[in-house]
């Protein structure tokens, strides 16, 4: 049994008395009584709240933070495991692993830290995309690439983005020939309509002027890229501007989705669209300014 002693002002000592047998959880207090009236009544019954507060409280939090970490280091664990983003937009996760993701992704959900996250500063940053449900608009757009062209003709990088300000820039990194590389860039503006609810509307569509490796570029094709650069140099200086600054497409009032977010801490994000389709994001940075995360768990 050990004994913990302490003084509270108005009253004789206070002795708090853990018994080993019992639960961690449970405790004795004892407060000798002394004849002051109503406002000794309420100091004990303060003590005892803080006690509690102090002896039930911070391990509950402790072991829901346990249990969060696990969970993360869980997942990330189960994305690796599923092949990456490779495996992902080529088609080679198998069922088994692609439940396995779906069911670490619900297990670290219920455990999510931020209640508010559309209006929480760890939201804002760049982000990677690591996991798309399979009617995800990312996916489908990258499956198009991977069906339609090989490999050694088309691949798809790495797809990010990068949120700040209420405003959205996703770009995906193609390589064509294992010697040209391009972006397609997807801005959007991003409205919080609730403590987890977004809804994205999509303002411009932009493909960058591709840029040349010339020591991997195939001899083969040396030749017509050559002769490609010097047709370009031809052309008037305003096609020749509009082409080195990108082809864009305006898409003001065109397209728009919903989403939650419904995971957010400092290196992971997950959201989900209408149908519940899930996309689990990891951070890449952060923006400028510091951001500390703010643990909050509901009681």
């Amino acid at each position: 049994m050990a004994l913990i002693h302490g003084s509270v002002p108005g009253t004789s000592a206070v002795r708090l008395v853990f018994s080993t047998s019992a639960s961690p959880s449970r405790f004795c207090l004892n407060v000798p009584v002394v004849k002051q009236g109503w406002k000794n009544s309420y100091r004990r019954r303060v003590l005892r709240a803080m006690v509690q507060e102090t002896v039930q409280g911070s391990p509950l939090v402790y072991a829901r933070e346990m249990e969060r970490l696990s969970a993360k280091e869980s997942l990330l664990l189960a994305l690796k495991d599923a092949g990456g983003f490779e495996a992902l937009v080529t088609g080679k996760t198998t069922n088994m692993q692609r439940i396995d993701v779906n069911e670490r992704i619900t297990s670290l959900e219920r455990l999510n830290p931020t209640p508010r996250p559309t209006t929480s500063p760890c939201f804002e940053g760049r982000w990677n995309f690591e996991w798309f449900g399979s009617g995800s608009p990312g996916l489908l757009a990258a499956r198009v690439i991977f069906e339609r062209f090989p490999s050694t003709l088309a691949n798809l990088s790495r797809m990010e983005i990068l949120i700040k300000d209420a405003n959205a820039k996703a770009t995906a990194n193609i390589k064509l020939l294992n010697s040209i590389e391009s972006k397609i860039i997807l801005s959007s503006k991003l409205t919080v309509e609730g403590p987890l609810r977004l809804k994205e509307e999509y303002v411009e569509g932009m493909l960058e002027t591709p840029t040349v490796i010339e020591e991997a570029v195939p001899e083969q094709l040396k030749s017509a890229l050559g002769q490609a650069a010097t047709t370009l140099q031809q052309l008037p200086a305003l096609i020749k501007d509009t082409l080195a600054s990108g082809l864009r497409i305006p898409l003001s009032g065109s397209f728009e989705r919903f989403f939650m977010i419904s995971y957010l801490d400092e290196e992971i994000l997950i959201v989900r669209d209408t149908e519940g389709v899930p996309e689990v994001l990891t951070r890449i940075e952060t923006p400028s300014s510091t951001v500390v995360e703010t643990i909050e768990y509901d009681s």
